[in-house]
């Protein structure tokens, strides 16, 4: 379980360091940084999948993403009785991503690159990353340190450097590979690449859920909801189909879900709702219930995710279906660490009824995206591996 989750200078988040816990429900006012959160968490993921570069590129680039406030907020300014403004800088610009467990911890600086030739010499250079054991960076605890182009791992007594050419465009999960030299970024590695995240499915007339399609076992439901059918046959034939009935039935009294398989071998939604004398194909399904089938399929997956991240998963769906995907969220958080980001205080009220919820607000002051509530008291510890020269 990650226990901490530490953002430093990518957009609104200055610097955020946020407790984690079984539950974790982000809200909020608009423009208070949610987004930026949840796209934070993002990139961190990219960084196991090779991803995070273009990720920034897709927004607009490195610099575009940089908190756009003064270097620091004075305690005049934050008070009012200074005008906001900067100054030359005095730290090289970083956006530093980073999160604890309570076996290893990671993080990642990217910076501009320097000058070059290079057609790519827009791309964010990585200039540190680290894996440390337990919660807290310290330099005792250092496991693989990556310093610029060189990259080192601890032995027993010292330290062995695996590469003094490291590219600066790719992570280090993607370098190093070897599971006996370095078992903590494999473990890592693979612990990152199962994150899943699901953000606004579709449910248009040519939503890919509604269309019946080949179906293979499929423990993992796909981002887009494609295979909607099968990931729920999955969870009939080797999951737990007499809570997934129960679940749905929660939401629709009467209700009950089967699966076909047509002659061409694809697969087909059957629901059955009180009053009925037929079932109703995907098709024919209202946009609310089929965005039910579909957290019904991501939430009660036999292969449980160390983190899944819920991006307004109230979107399309009816006030009343609320607190039943609310025991849906709730059930899941007893087998993985869940977040969501929600607008909906209906959804927000049912699940913080759990005690396994972490309910965390954000707001804005002077631009910049803070926890409500939190003072240095009960911010996590975080302290960032230094650069060098």
């Amino acid at each position: 379980m990650i226990r901490t989750l530490c953002i430093s200078n990518y957009r609104s988040l200055l610097k955020l360091a946020i407790p984690m816990g079984g539950l974790n429900v982000i809200t909020g006012a608009n423009a208070s940084g949610k987004s930026n959160l949840y796209r934070a968490l993002r990139l961190l993921a990219g960084t196991a999948t090779g991803n995070v570069v273009p990720a920034l590129a897709a927004e607009g680039g490195l610099a575009s993403t940089f908190w756009a406030g003064p270097e620091k907020l004075s305690r005049l300014m934050k008070r009012g009785e200074a005008p906001i403004q900067g100054g030359p800088r005095q730290k090289a610009a970083r956006l530093r991503l980073g999160f604890a467990s309570d076996d290893f911890g990671y993080s990642i600086s990217l910076g501009v690159p320097t000058p070059s030739s290079s057609f790519f010499s827009l791309d964010p250079e990585i200039k540190r990353e680290c894996i440390w054991a337990g919660q807290l960076y310290r330099p005792a605890s250092l496991l693989v340190d990556r310093n610029g182009p060189v990259t080192r791992l601890r032995t027993d007594q010292s330290w062995e450097v695996v590469s003094r050419h490291t590219q600066a465009f790719d992570s280090l999960f993607g370098q190093i590979s070897d599971p006996v030299r370095a078992p903590e970024v494999f473990t890592l590695r693979d612990s990152i690449m199962a994150w899943r995240f699901y953000d606004h499915f579709r449910t248009d007339a040519e939503a890919p859920a509604r269309i019946p399609r080949l179906g293979t076992r499929t423990p993992v439901l796909s981002h887009d909801g494609s295979d909607l059918a099968a990931a729920l046959q999955t969870i009939l034939e080797v999951g737990d189909a007499t809570a997934m009935q129960e679940s749905i039935a929660d939401a629709f009294p009467g209700g009950e879900l089967s699966i076909s398989r047509q002659e061409d071998g694809r697969f087909a939604i059957e629901f059955f709702q009180e009053g009925l004398l037929r079932p109703l194909g995907a098709s024919e399904l209202s946009d609310g219930t089929l965005r039910y089938l579909l957290w019904v399929a991501a939430l009660m997956t036999p292969r449980p995710p160390p983190l899944m991240v819920l991006n307004e998963p109230e979107t399309s769906l009816h006030p009343d279906l609320l607190p039943a995907l609310a025991r849906l969220v709730i059930q899941a958080s007893h087998r993985t660490q869940v977040w969501v980001v929600s607008h909906s205080p209906r959804l927000i009220a049912a699940l913080e009824k759990s005690t396994n919820c972490q309910s965390l607000m954000l707001e804005k002051r002077l631009g910049q995206t803070l926890l409500v509530g939190q003072t240095l008291l009960d911010t996590p510890p975080w302290h960032w591996p230094d650069e060098g020269k």
